[in-house]
């Protein structure tokens, strides 16, 4: 039964965006862009987080999903990954607001920041959990390095700055609900706020 959260958002991101894979005006219409935003249409930073690029986007944010949700639901339950998921989709979103506020013709979609966020919060849990042969803590990493790459090069329509807003927004609430972890897992915790400084870090310096 608590698994039917999880499998509920899976089928409201695949319905969507297998909607606007066939339709052009839908993606338009949904999509983060910053123009329309400003313009007042604030619902797009929601609803663009269950869009995405294309089959392949959409496949591994949802395999993603699955593999990291079900350790946040056995360790917090499913109304706080249900909180996390949101939090952290909320936090994307208005991150990449932040980061790109005065470029009216940015534009992005997926479920990345959600994912990014329930993904930290797992690896808080369980660090040493293998996706394939890398241990979790270290694709976590890898993974929003990678991002700050994409941040740079502005080459898809991916959410690479939601990213890092999603996984504040985890990293975040996970502690609030669990604050034994700080006694736990300090290392982990100095560990995965790495990138997160060094964004902000690059975001100050002007070199992203």
């Amino acid at each position: 039964m608590t698994m039917t959260y999880l499998y509920v958002l899976m089928a409201a991101n695949a319905l969507m965006s297998f909607k606007a894979f066939e339709d052009m005006a839908f993606f338009r219409k949904y999509e983060f862009h910053i123009g329309s935003i400003r313009a007042g249409e604030q619902y797009r930073l929601f609803s663009s987080a269950f869009l995405h690029v294309d089959f392949v986007h959409l496949a591994l944010n949802m395999l993603a999903l699955y593999l990291f949700s079900p350790i946040v639901i056995a360790y917090n339950g499913a109304f706080w990954f249900l909180i996390i998921y949101f939090v952290s989709l909320v936090c994307g979103s208005l991150l990449t607001v932040f980061f790109h506020k005065d470029d009216y013709s940015y534009r992005a979609v997926g479920a990345s920041g959600a994912v990014t966020g329930v993904m930290y919060s797992a690896i808080l849990f369980e660090p040493m959990m293998r996706i394939n042969f890398i241990p979790a803590y270290l694709f976590g990493l890898i993974y929003l390095l990678f991002s700050i790459y994409g941040m740079k090069a502005k080459r898809d329509n991916i959410g690479h700055t939601a990213h890092f807003g999603g996984a504040a927004g985890g990293f975040l609430m996970t502690l609030a609900a669990n604050p034994l972890l700080f006694s736990e897992r300090p290392l982990i915790i100095l560990y995965l706020a790495i990138p997160l400084v060094i964004l902000f870090v690059m975001a100050k310096t002007g070199k992203i």
